[in-house]
């Protein structure tokens, strides 16, 4: 399976990072090794000086699927989860600086945190998804599957052109405004809607 990730699809989160929202979506990979299995802490990596948390929701890939029409787009999946994309900042933006790609910010092991899925026909809106973050108990995240600047219709049309897509893929649809630092001590908890979906110590 493979990590896809959503790159400024809030254009808040764009306004905080001072970076314009893309013409089309922007999308990066993580592998398989990113994934934190269920109730394992983060462990800060002595690489780096300055880890994000970045909350987003993550839909499962149901069906295989290639240059896909957004019309025909919900077909290919059928559940949503609740995700931390962790972010080594300093080298992003030193990746950036120097015009490089960003994997070795974004695709170390352990980088990506996701909670059970829930199918999403059991939600109120799946097409207005709420979901939010805290840290040590204070909400620092809140986001709508509703404000994004693409659809996951659209990301789904918009990746199929490129990659195929294959049952059991994971896809972040991109993170609202409010993404900080974690150190050792802290605590990440997710919710979908007012549901509590998965906690992530960061060690």
């Amino acid at each position: 399976m493979k990590i896809i990730c959503i790159g400024r699809n809030y254009r808040k989160h764009a306004e905080e990072m001072r970076q314009q929202v893309p013409a089309q979506p922007l999308f990066f990979m993580k592998p398989e090794t990113a994934l934190i299995r269920a109730d394992l802490p983060f462990f800060c990596p002595d690489f780096s000086e300055n880890i994000h948390y970045e909350a987003e929701l993550v839909l499962r890939i149901c069906r295989l699927g290639k240059n896909i029409q957004p019309r025909f787009a919900r077909n290919y999946y059928n559940a949503v989860a609740v995700g931390i994309d962790f972010t080594a900042r300093d080298l992003q933006q030193e990746c950036i600086s120097k015009g490089q790609p960003w994997e070795i910010a974004k695709a170390f092991d352990g980088s990506a945190a996701v909670s059970p899925f829930v199918p999403l026909n059991e939600l109120r809106d799946p097409d207005d998804i709420l979901f939010s973050l805290t840290l040590n108990s204070n909400t620092v995240q809140q986001g709508r599957s509703s404000e994004m600047v693409n659809g996951f219709d659209r990301l789904i049309a918009h990746i199929s052109k490129y990659v195929t897509l294959k049952i059991g893929d994971y896809l972040f649809t991109g993170t609202p405004a409010g993404v900080g630092q974690v150190t050792a001590g802290d605590k990440l908890e997710l919710f979908l809607e007012d549901k509590y979906m998965l906690a992530v110590d960061i060690k």
